[in-house]
């Protein structure tokens, strides 16, 4: 269903998974390209972009939220017909443009007015309050780098492997969701990407702060967690190394013994074996060869 808050002659259209008919309609009313149309029909995500023609924008942005599980970081994809006098948002699902959508709507009905004048205006603040939530995603997720490097000298290995992956999994699609879409916000901070209101440069400038603000913060966490996990990695061979050291010296110490014990197994004649102390012979040879062993190790700083 399209859903529309009018106010003289700017109108924002908000639709959600759009039905055939609906964008028939769409496009013969503002007569948008064949193509921007096919765009919105596709169920995968595209790579964000903005097509430039006479009368209107076509922009393609993408942005993080959480899954239901809070764990790992979906995309969620927003479309924008950009006009002199109009703003058609399409998403795919009841996300925060919705939430926004609706709490403009309630603004309109209760007042009569609208703080927006242009669509300009109107597209600036919802980009500002969906960076202002991109922000709390990422800040979040710089937590999780944080307690990732706290999890690392911890014994149990199980909950710091699963937290390394889960958080180097969501660095990972921040960071291909961002790059992108760095040069587009570019383009309009400079004037390469020209609205159709004046003087919006310094507030294109302002969304340009934020987005570089956040692609900071997701480039230091990308290094930190590829840090923490080669870290780990280390972590892990060393405990292993130190495991098989200590069994390496353990079964050293015991082959002689073990070779001492196996020989007075056998049935023929050995030195001392009539000895009425025998057993006492060879077990105190046995604990010297012991004792001798673990001392030459000790004194090779091998244990």
């Amino acid at each position: 269903m399209i859903e529309m808050i009018k106010f003289g002659t700017f109108r924002w259209s908000h639709v959600v998974r759009p039905t055939e008919e609906e964008l028939q309609a769409l496009g013969d009313h503002y007569h948008f390209h064949p193509l921007d149309l096919e765009d919105c029909r596709s169920e995968v995500n595209l790579r964000p972009k903005i097509d430039i023609y006479d009368d209107y924008h076509f922009v393609i942005l993408h942005f993080p939220a959480f899954s239901v599980t809070q764990q790992f970081i979906e995309v969620r994809e927003i479309k924008f017909f950009w006009g002199k006098d109009f703003l058609i948002s399409i998403g795919k699902s009841h996300w925060m443009i919705k939430d926004i959508f609706n709490r403009e709507k309630a603004k309109t009905l209760v007042n009569g007015q609208q703080e927006a004048g242009s669509s300009d205006s109107m597209l600036y603040q919802i980009l500002d309050q969906v960076m202002a939530e991109t922000q709390k995603v990422v800040e979040r997720v710089d937590k999780d780098v944080d307690d990732c490097g706290k999890a690392l000298f911890r014994k149990k290995a199980e909950p710091a492997i699963e937290k390394i992956s889960i958080t180097r999994k969501n660095v990972i699609l921040l960071n291909t969701m961002f790059k992108p879409q760095m040069m587009l916000f570019n383009k309009l901070q400079s004037g390469a990407i020209t609205g159709f209101a004046e003087n919006m440069e310094d507030y294109w400038g302002n969304i340009m702060d934020y987005y570089q603000k956040i692609w900071d913060m997701v480039e230091d966490d990308g290094e930190l967690i590829k840090g923490y996990s080669m870290t780990f990695d280390s972590l892990q061979v060393n405990r292993t190394n130190e495991v098989i050291r200590i069994l390496t010296l353990i079964s050293s110490i015991l082959l002689p013994l073990t070779f001492i014990a196996s020989l007075y197994g056998m049935n023929i004649k050995l030195p001392v074996q009539d000895h009425p102390h025998s057993f006492f012979l060879v077990a105190g040879v046995m604990i010297l060869i012991a004792m001798g062993m673990f001392i030459y190790f000790k004194m090779r700083k091998w244990l």
